[in-house]
């Protein structure tokens, strides 16, 4: 009896599949993914999956016409394979999180009628879910009024490291581990004042953007801890007053268990514009702020910042807005399908 799980390409999927398998005790965890994308880097060598298998796959959106006809081939060569993993396994139910990867496992559990549970990390519901949530046992969504379970699955560090923000000492940008172009800018842009408060800078550049922001500083003789990938996210996460961050689904979560108050920048070329909906589903709540890229209004960030009595609402309702036990809930959901069946 296995539980599959299946998904990612993205570090943003794969955050959800580490985060549920880690409250799972089943000794019969399998996992499916690609040989595109992040999936092996992640799990290739997790010794918590009894198996893992990366299929020949990729996405078929935003390919010519060429290319979908052989994205489609590979996804129908890469669904006979997935089905044979399922038997193999005795599945007992799929475990999906969208992307690419995710597509042939989940749909070779419907042709096997296998139980098959979805998570949907955005605000705007991912091409691949959209097309099989009518088919799945539980569609999950922390933006769902009808999910099964709203809590989002994140590392409990976040919330074991959180805190109320009452004043900035310190500001962390986060472009993500490749780094987000407008957001280096900001913070370059924003260097000299917020030196002049005496406000810390933390800097996600991105791995290959870390040379040139660290010269930028330096020209501008202004201290600032620059990184790339990072595994101690939390810790530094914990150690800031203050964000200005894209808002994919992890971050925004994770931000939101932490307890610290962000200005959201979307990345605006993302499918659906997502990452803006996502953030826009807090903004409505007023705990948080978002600007688009061609609008951000420095002189309008700064009194942001000023505002300590905002920035102390805001935090504190933030710890209010995520239940630490999301993971938790999924894993027990995952458990008690699979005991059925």
């Amino acid at each position: 009896m296995s539980i599959i799980m299946t998904g990612g390409g993205t570090g943003g999927h794969l955050a959800i599949i580490k985060a549920v398998k880690e409250r799972l005790v089943s000794k019969s965890l399998i996992y499916v993914g690609s040989t595109q994308g992040q999936d092996r880097s992640w799990f290739e060598r997790d010794e918590q999956f009894k198996q893992t298998y990366f299929l020949s796959t990729r996405g078929v959106v935003n390919q010519g016409i060429l290319g979908k006809i052989k994205s489609l081939w590979m996804l129908a060569k890469a669904t006979v394979d997935a089905y044979s993993i399922l038997k193999k396994h005795n599945a007992k139910v799929v475990f999906c999180v969208g992307g690419f990867s995710a597509a042939p496992t989940s749909v070779a559990a419907i042709l096997a009628r296998i139980p098959l549970v979805i998570h949907e990390q955005n605000a705007v519901m991912g091409s691949l879910n959209r097309r099989l949530s009518k088919y799945a046992t539980a569609f999950i969504s922390s933006y769902d009024t009808q999910s099964p379970i709203k809590s989002y699955p994140i590392k409990e560090e976040f919330f074991s490291k959180a805190r109320v923000r009452d004043k900035i000492k310190s500001i962390i940008f986060l472009g993500g581990s490749q780094g987000a172009k407008a957001i280096n800018e900001l913070a370059i842009t924003l260097a000299p004042w917020l030196h002049s408060q005496n406000i810390k800078i933390i800097h996600q550049a991105g791995e290959k953007n870390i040379q040139s922001v660290v010269e930028q500083y330096e020209k501008l003789g202004i201290k600032a801890e620059v990184f790339g990938f990072t595994t101690k996210m939390p810790d530094i996460m914990a150690s800031a007053d203050f964000a200005i961050a894209r808002s994919g689904a992890s971050t925004l979560w994770e931000l939101s268990a932490n307890g610290l108050p962000t200005i959201f920048v979307p990345y605006p070329f993302a499918a659906g514009d997502h990452q803006y909906h996502n953030a826009q589903f807090l903004v409505e709540q007023n705990l948080a702020w978002v600007m688009r890229e061609k609008n951000i209004d420095i002189d309008e960030v700064k009194n942001i910042i000023l505002n300590s009595g905002d920035i102390r609402t805001k935090s504190r309702k933030l710890l209010k807005s995520i239940d630490k036990d999301g993971s938790q809930k999924i894993a027990s959901l995952l458990t008690k399908i699979a005991t059925q069946g």
